[in-house]
Parts: C-alpha cells; structure tokens; sequence
C-alpha cells in the first residue's frame, strides 16, 4: 500500500514564496512517475507539475517559471517550489503518483490528502 502525505501549505501574500513536501512511503517503485495537482472551490482539479523516472518535467502554462517539482528518491519525497506567487494559485494542492507517465492528467493511481495554500493580494 502507498501513502503520499503533504505538507509546507500554508497563507502568504502575493509575490511569496512556499514549498511544498510530499513524503511517499510504502511501496517506493510507485513513485516512479509523480505529479502535484490542484484544485480551487468550484473548480476541477488541474496538473500543476509533474515529473517521469528519468527526471524529465512538465509544466502547466500557468506556473511555469515560478513553481519548480523535483525529487528525491533518497528520501521518498516529491517538492513543488512555489516562487512569485498569486492570489490565484490560491487552492488545495495534491501530490499524486504511479507507475505509469500521466503527465498533468489526473489519472494517477496514489494521492495524498492534500495540503492548502491560500495567497492574498
């Protein structure tokens, strides 16, 4: 069985900073494909980043430039550096994995509860 539990969530204000933690434990080999995820009151849940076994990464339009995934296997950890942020990345922010490339699409097998990150203007 695969647990994803996140962390690093929390408020800032636009223009700041947060990072975001993902600790997978478990079965690791489902950690091979991952990705971060959000979702917004009202709205369906979208691909933010995401990263294949070979390191390769994907990135929404939205964040690219500012919000940055990696990985360390070592530690069983995903995290997503959020830089210059907005008001209207504010949102429940999911990690999820796989063993099987989703790329942003929502379709991995494993997710984690979820972690809130609120920006104010």
């Amino acid at each position: 069985q695969v647990q994803l539990v996140e962390s690093g969530g929390g408020s800032v204000q636009s223009g700041g900073s947060l990072r975001l933690s993902c600790v997978v434990s478990g079965d690791i080999y489902s950690m091979s494909y991952m990705g971060w995820f959000r979702q917004a009151p009202g709205k369906e849940r979208e691909g933010v980043a995401a990263i294949d076994s070979g390191g390769s990464r994907d990135y929404a339009d939205s964040v690219k430039g500012r919000f940055t995934i990696s990985q360390d296997k070592a530690k069983n950890t995903l995290y997503l550096q959020m830089n210059s942020l907005k008001p209207e990345d504010t949102a429940m922010y999911y990690c999820a994995a796989d063993r099987i490339y989703w790329w942003l699409s929502p379709n991995y097998r494993y997710w984690g509860m979820g972690t809130q990150v609120t920006v104010s203007s």
